[in-house]
């Protein structure tokens, strides 16, 4: 497969220069349309560029040999437009340009004639579109518009969707929709479920999001659909609470990435993981757990990029590197860390922990200073430091840190 450990990206939609280097958990920050998902969107591209094009074409999307029609197809109608004159792309500092796009298509093309003509050499000639077994993907998307997917109840298919839907929301909504017809082998109860999440995660998530709740499938009405069931009351999908809404088509995106391995979604072939926004109507207790989940994410060796406007996932951040660069024992190292997950009492989660300060985490601040984004790498998160950009944490902590001195000089008596 493709690595990619760097990404600089020049001129791209509200992008002026962004510099990425990609660890074990690299977390995005930045105002809204700050050009964060243009960018996870533009690492996907590289690496699944070959399985992008397989899949729109086994969906009748007609590419031809044109590039701008992969971009408005992938990125959403109309936005061929964010790849100007201008724009630069560079990975592992190799180029990567509109001709690559029109390689994808081409290598696309050269593999399926290759293997439809190795099925069909009695016929003298090609047939039509056969799906492409050997081209698979590396990294999985879970974007932030991910509700979208489930809005009824149900995940949509692939096609459901109008042309102005990038393919990561129609991609993710489709591997949603064959675990949630495949994936649960007959079990009607999708949470709390046997063979998928550690134990202590599993119990975060029933004591932060569900409350002692079942999450159900009923098919009385013709169709599956997920229900909520608590002390024998059946809730439907629309009466949940946001959170919970919210909630599941992340849970499921963490069936596909965990336990053992299954036919409908092989978490074996991806070496990825891009998360949008995970605290999306979480109380700081779920996302918590959430966290917990992306660390063993890390430890099962994917390489994990979460962008964030949540300063809990901050907060972690900066408590970790500052573990790590102490002088404190491996060992109370991660019982620090433990202590810090409530995981005491959860033995099955706290091999979670063993060795995770082996790990790296980096933060980059998508920062509009009016001339256009630029990133800025504030991985170290001081708090004492003179670049306000690393003190307040991209602005996630500017509130917070303006209240407490508001009311430090209320205490003190040091108001005019």
């Amino acid at each position: 497969m493709k690595k990619l450990n760097n990404l600089d990206i020049k001129n791209f939609g509200p992008i002026r220069e962004a510099h990425l280097s990609f660890g074990d958990l690299t977390i995005l920050i930045g105002p809204q349309a700050s050009g964060k998902s243009l960018a996870l969107q533009l690492l996907k591209l590289l690496l699944d560029g070959p399985f992008v094009i397989s899949i729109m074409e086994q969906y009748n999307f007609v590419i031809g040999k044109n590039p701008d029609n992969i971009l408005n197809f992938y990125f959403g109608e109309g936005l061929s437009e964010l790849w100007t004159t201008d724009t630069q792309i560079y990975y592992d500092f190799n180029s990567f340009t509109k001709k690559e796009l029109q390689n994808y298509i081409y290598n696309v093309e050269k593999e399926r004639k290759r293997f439809t003509k190795q099925l069909c050499l009695d016929l003298g000639e090609f047939t039509s579109f056969i799906p492409i077994p050997s081209i698979t993907e590396h990294l999985f998307y879970i974007p932030a518009q991910r509700i979208i997917s489930i809005a009824d109840g149900r995940p949509k298919n692939f096609i459901e969707y109008d042309s102005s839907t990038p393919f990561i929301l129609r991609q993710f909504s489709e591997i949603l929709r064959m675990y949630f017809l495949y994936g649960f082998s007959g079990n009607k109860v999708v949470f709390p479920l046997k063979n998928r999440l550690k134990g202590g995660i599993k119990k975060a998530f029933q004591n932060s999001v569900f409350h002692n709740g079942k999450v159900i499938i009923d098919d009385s009405s013709g169709q599956k659909k997920m229900q909520l069931s608590i002390d024998s009351l059946n809730i439907p999908f629309m009466a949940w609470s946001a959170g919970q809404k919210e909630f599941m088509p992340l849970l499921m995106a963490f069936y596909c990435l965990s336990g053992p391995s299954q036919k409908v979604v092989d978490h074996r072939q991806f070496h990825y993981v891009v998360l949008e926004e995970p605290e999306m109507g979480l109380h700081p207790k779920a996302i918590q757990s959430v966290l917990l989940q992306i660390i063993e994410l890390m430890q099962n060796g994917y390489k994990v990029i979460v962008s964030t406007h949540s300063q809990v996932l901050l907060e972690f951040a900066w408590a970790f590197n500052t573990i790590k660069a102490s002088n404190i024992q491996k060992e109370l190292k991660e019982k620090m860390l433990q202590r810090m997950f409530g995981l005491e009492k959860f033995e099955t989660c706290i091999g979670i922990i063993k060795n995770v300060f082996e790990k790296s985490i980096s933060t980059y601040y998508f920062n509009d200073q009016g001339k256009g984004v630029e990133t800025r790498d504030i991985s170290d998160l001081n708090v004492a430091s003179d670049d306000q950009n690393m003190a307040n944490w991209g602005g996630l902590s500017q509130f917070s840190d303006k209240a407490s001195e508001i009311v430090s000089q209320v205490i003190n008596g040091e108001y005019e």
